[in-house]
């Protein structure tokens, strides 16, 4: 019997079964577009997150942060993370004046600027913001930044005077395009001093000269959306301190053994009371993790696949009981064994191949009605989300890749397949007189 011919039987078989065909194949629907959508969704995230990191990172810096440890995998020698896992605070602090010592630790560094940032609130007549301040350098930061660091319309000073303030995008305006502060503007700058007792707001007048063009992406050491920045001389006589929260280094290069070399001569000079983190780290680390969560969302989704599948070995199985005396008819006629084993599994290929195809659809179509959904304003991102708040929308195009699409074809047919091998074979061994016999 011809293949063409063995499908064609099949697909009758099926037709005369609709609403059985129907349910089974509903099982291998649901597994699919569920291993679909996931997939699609993770993947479409992965990428939104790791260009809005780029954006934010400079691939050629290292941030130094207090606290000793090491978080993540990378080179020997490669420190990543800010703190002392599963140990006690050792009271370490880095000092502003520290970025002359890393200066000198390595030809490969350009440059180092140290970062105050503190908590606080930005106060006009008519509006109150809250914010982060930070104290930089503003050459040397608008060096380091050049892509990210700019106005989008005055230019920002090298020198700054005192009471200098650039303000963020989101920072100038809420989400929805209500402008809050603008460019030439006086304002007062405020945070609460905790050291103090009791506790103590603060403040002290300045003034807007700048409003950063829109960066999007996360702030990781460079510029954000959500900060305000002020000279760091200002800095250190607001808040009352010389020690510093960051300090950003500017390398030759950003060759992974640049990278290495500089994180392990950082780490050394302070005895590993330091992090140091590597933006090619930060987005290594991330493919890792988004590789461990499509793996475990593969195998969630697979368990309802592999329910389907026990659906298929069991409607089989009633349908050879069903079939058994047509069977037996089929056999008497001369319709070898391996015909009919080839029957039944060419009814389980065309319910897989039909689930697979409705379920790759309803997955795609679900995926991009979650990422419309996400993307509406449903979840924000950065310090800006909360109640009350305008964060970053969270942005996702559904990325379907050819590897997903003939992964979630193929195992929807192989499910199917592989299930209905037994049924298939208890079929093709039934002998002609007993299932004539059946009733």
């Amino acid at each position: 019997m011809r293949t063409r011919d063995v499908f064609s039987y099949s697909f009758s078989s099926i037709k005369l079964r609709k609403l059985r065909a129907g349910l089974t194949t509903l099982g291998v629907v649901i597994g699919i577009a569920a291993i679909v959508a996931l997939l699609s969704i993770t993947t479409g995230l992965q990428n939104t997150i790791t260009v809005q990191l780029e954006t934010g990172l400079a691939t050629d810096t290292l941030i130094v942060s207090p606290g000793g440890g090491v978080f993540g995998g990378g080179q020997e020698g490669s420190h990543f993370g800010g703190g002392v896992i599963g140990g006690a605070d050792s009271g370490f602090r880095l000092l502003i004046n520290d970025t002359q010592i890393i200066n000198d630790l390595s030809a490969d560094i350009l440059t180092s600027i140290a970062t105050i940032q503190r908590s606080g609130y930005i106060n006009s007549t008519d509006h109150e913001r809250m914010t982060t301040i930070v104290g930089v350098e503003f050459e040397e930061y608008k060096s380091i930044y050049s892509t990210t660091f700019v106005s989008e319309s005055d230019e920002i000073p090298d020198t700054p005077t005192n009471d200098t303030i650039i303000i963020g995008k989101r920072v100038k305006e809420r989400q929805n395009g209500t402008v809050l502060f603008t460019a030439g503007e006086d304002v007062q700058i405020i945070w609460t001093n905790a050291t103090a007792r009791p506790p103590q707001n603060e403040s002290y007048p300045g003034h807007v000269v700048a409003v950063l063009q829109e960066v999007g992406g996360f702030a990781f050491g460079g510029p954000s959306d959500n900060n305000i920045y002020i000279p760091i001389a200002t800095a250190q006589e607001f808040f009352n301190t010389s020690e510093c929260e960051t300090i950003i280094v500017k390398l030759a290069n950003s060759d992974q053994a640049t990278i290495d070399a500089v994180s392990k001569a950082i780490v050394n000079e302070f005895a590993g009371e330091v992090s140091v983190i590597s933006s090619t780290a930060v987005l290594n680390l991330l493919g890792s993790v988004f590789s461990i969560i499509e793996l475990f969302l593969v195998g969630i989704a697979a368990i309802s696949l592999l329910v389907a599948g026990i659906g298929i070995m069991n409607i089989m199985i009633v349908s050879l009981i069903e079939r058994t005396r047509e069977i037996g008819i089929l056999k008497a006629l001369g319709m070898k064994s391996r015909t009919v084993l080839a029957i039944f599994l060419g009814e389980s290929v065309i319910i897989g191949v039909i689930g697979a195809i409705i379920g790759i659809a309803l997955g795609w179509m679900l995926s991009n009605i979650v990422a419309a959904v996400l993307s509406s304003g449903a979840i924000t991102i950065g310090p800006g989300a909360g109640a009350g708040a305008s964060g970053d929308l969270l942005s996702i195009a559904p990325v379907l890749t050819p590897l997903v699409f003939l992964g979630a074809f193929g195992f929807g047919v192989g499910v199917s397949v592989v299930f209905a091998l037994y049924p298939a074979w208890r079929a093709s061994k039934l002998k002609p007189v007993e299932a004539l016999r059946y009733e």
